[in-house]
């Protein structure tokens, strides 16, 4: 069988999930997101943020996250704009869309936005009431290039964000990551201070399924129970999620794991590295992008699973790499020894 580079949640969850998971599973709890294990991961999130104010909903995976929140957020006739790597834009179906709302692109090769990128389409917008109004700008850290932002980074966007009067999304499916990147500045404070809304994804970092979603901005906060309850994300079983994310935050089990997952690929990049491999771009968390001959990567395919990315040109593609949380060192050697045999 061959061993999956394509993604991270190709494997259940954590173990010590599924140990709490049994532990309790026959204690009565109340429903819908009130039962002890949410209400204390809850807690714990806040403190970890450093914000008792911010309110937090767990939901069962980051497109619906990202639903729930953008169609929470605006208005039917504002839209939200996105790096056109983002999420939103071409791995969800349309669904950001099928609310209503518009997502306006901006092509970056790092994934990343920043005030200037968004400066020329506010003013492309300004035929007022003939044209979408835009009031989110959605972010995602770690890209989905694997790229990070700074702390520079972010305290700049959010600063023109709060001048434009316009609120920061930032999609943490693979948040865990980001902060764990040895290049990383940033903290979960600082996250929580920065942005409007947040989320910290669970589902590639260890857990079965769920997001936590953290409002941060009081404003947005008022009536959200009702749009979540109304996309079918209010779980009856609420503690199967609040479960998971107690684990996950307690003794920085997320973290741990994360920073596992980014070590893991961190070796194949260095290898490859030592080999003259060109990225399609700079990364430091549990993604990479290596550019290989397409023969290569026939012979890598045997062993492996993994997409290939972009075409480069006739003889050289970019595939991307994912290790997650569980990914042991046999594979990553195997890989390696492949790679230092035929390059």
């Amino acid at each position: 069988m061959k061993f999956s580079f394509k993604n991270d949640y190709s494997e259940g969850c954590h173990p010590a999930i599924l140990q709490s998971l049994l532990q309790h599973n026959l204690d009565q709890q109340t429903g819908y997101g009130e039962d002890e294990y949410s209400l204390q991961a809850k807690e714990l999130i806040r403190k970890k943020i450093n914000s008792q104010n911010s309110e937090i909903y767990f939901v069962s995976g980051g497109t619906q996250a990202n639903l729930i929140v953008i169609s929470s957020v605006l208005k039917p006739y504002q839209c939200a704009i996105s790096a056109s790597t983002g999420h939103i834009l071409n791995n969800e179906t349309g669904a950001i869309e099928a609310t209503g709302h518009k997502i306006l692109s901006i092509e970056k090769e790092d994934g990343k936005l920043t005030p200037a990128d968004i400066i020329p389409v506010l003013e492309s917008h300004g035929n007022i009431p003939h044209q979408v109004m835009p009031k989110m700008v959605y972010i995602s850290n770690s890209t989905e290039l694997g790229t990070i932002y700074t702390l520079k980074e972010l305290k700049e966007l959010s600063d023109f964000c709060k001048e434009k009067h316009l609120y920061l999304f930032m999609d943490g499916a693979r948040m865990g990551h980001a902060l764990t990147s040895e290049i990383n500045d940033l903290t979960l404070e600082n996250v929580a201070a920065l942005t409007d809304i947040f989320y910290l994804g669970g589902t590639k970092n260890g857990a079965l399924i769920g997001e936590a979603i953290v409002i941060n901005n009081q404003d947005l906060q008022q009536d959200f129970a009702f749009n979540i309850k109304q996309k079918g994300a209010l779980l009856a079983k609420g503690r199967l999620l609040g479960i998971q994310f107690l684990e996950l935050m307690k003794n920085d089990l997320y973290f741990d794991l994360a920073s596992h997952a980014n070590q893991q690929a961190m070796k194949i990049k260095h290898a490859m590295e030592e080999r003259g491999v060109r990225f399609l771009s700079e990364t430091y968390t549990n993604q990479i992008f290596p550019i290989l001959s397409n023969d290569l990567i026939q012979k890598l395919s045997e062993k492996f699973e993994f997409y290939v990315w972009k075409k480069i040109d006739e003889n050289f593609s970019a595939i991307r790499l994912i290790t997650s949380w569980s990914t042991g060192d046999e594979p990553v050697n195997d890989f390696i020894e492949i790679i230092k045999r035929e390059l």
